[in-house]
């Protein structure tokens, strides 16, 4: 079975959003989780979260980067080609509840699966604040979007090009330091973003969660390479997450494991430059 590509652009410099026909996974999925695809017969399994889905037409978005070998071939599939395998959903889905008021941080292409939380939430019953942020306003995406699904939307970028001259994290703390009551932070994106989230929230007692999936591999625990710690135990983040409490997620071990592979990822990039002469 074969799983055509329904709908393909590009968002931003190295960013596309890919429609999917997989009636099955658009029935089943939820917030925070994911599905595994593969290109074709020869290609490695990589796991992407669910941006988005369609009930009626059976379409399952994902929104991906150009990271390495796999996601530089999948940026060449258009409209109308299919790909070989497309399975989920998987992994734990976010719980969602009516809790008062939750503030969803978004950093780069983590504003993809923050879209669909943001959405369960505020049809929750939740008031919903979003902070989303880019390196600059022309990497911003899903803008529009999020404002659609949130009480207030605030947009960062780390040059001033648009919204807040700075990081995420300077606007939730001054949103905390200004008595806002809030409930839950949820925080997706770099592991770097998502730890410097759990340093702001900490000193507030606010509960915070963060999404682990920039470490999945295989994404059934098969493999063993998304290992993390939380609170001093062994956990696989694509079965036992990708969702964690932030504050007690060893960030310092989570960093050094994704640089365990980076030698491989090189080599098989040039490999795939050079079979393909280099073009994308």
């Amino acid at each position: 079975m074969s799983y055509s590509i329904v709908e393909k652009r590009d968002m931003v410099h190295q960013v596309h959003l890919m429609k999917v026909l997989a009636p099955d996974v658009a029935r089943a999925a939820k917030p925070g989780q994911f599905v595994i695809i593969r290109i074709d017969e020869q290609s490695e399994r990589i796991p992407l979260t669910i941006a988005d889905c369609n009930v009626t037409d059976g379409s399952v978005t994902i929104i991906f980067q150009e990271m390495g070998k796999t996601t530089k071939q999948l940026a060449t599939l258009k409209g109308g080609e299919e790909l070989q395998d497309f399975v989920g959903p998987l992994g734990t889905p976010s719980e969602i509840d009516k809790l008062g008021t939750v503030v969803l941080v978004g950093g780069g292409v983590g504003v993809a699966p923050s879209y669909p939380q943001a959405k369960a939430y505020k049809e929750a019953g939740n008031k919903v604040i979003t902070i989303i942020g880019a390196r600059s306003e022309n990497l911003l995406i899903l803008e529009e979007e999020m404002r659609a699904v949130s009480d207030e939307l605030i947009v960062c970028t780390d040059d001033g090009t648009k919204g807040h001259h700075g990081f995420v994290t300077d606007v939730l703390q001054k949103l905390l330091q200004s008595g806002e009551h809030v409930d839950r932070v949820v925080a997706i994106g770099p592991p770097i973003m998502m730890r410097a989230v759990a340093g702001v929230t900490k000193p507030f007692g606010t509960q915070t969660i963060v999404s682990l999936n920039p470490i999945m591999i295989d994404g059934t625990g098969m493999c063993g390479g998304c290992r993390v710690s939380v609170d001093g135990k062994t956990k696989f983040a694509c079965v036992d997450g990708p969702e964690f409490d932030a504050h007690k997620v060893d960030f310092n071990l989570l960093m050094n494991r994704l640089a365990v592979y980076r030698d491989e990822e090189g080599i098989s990039m040039k490999r795939h430059e050079c079979t393909c002469g280099g073009e994308q």
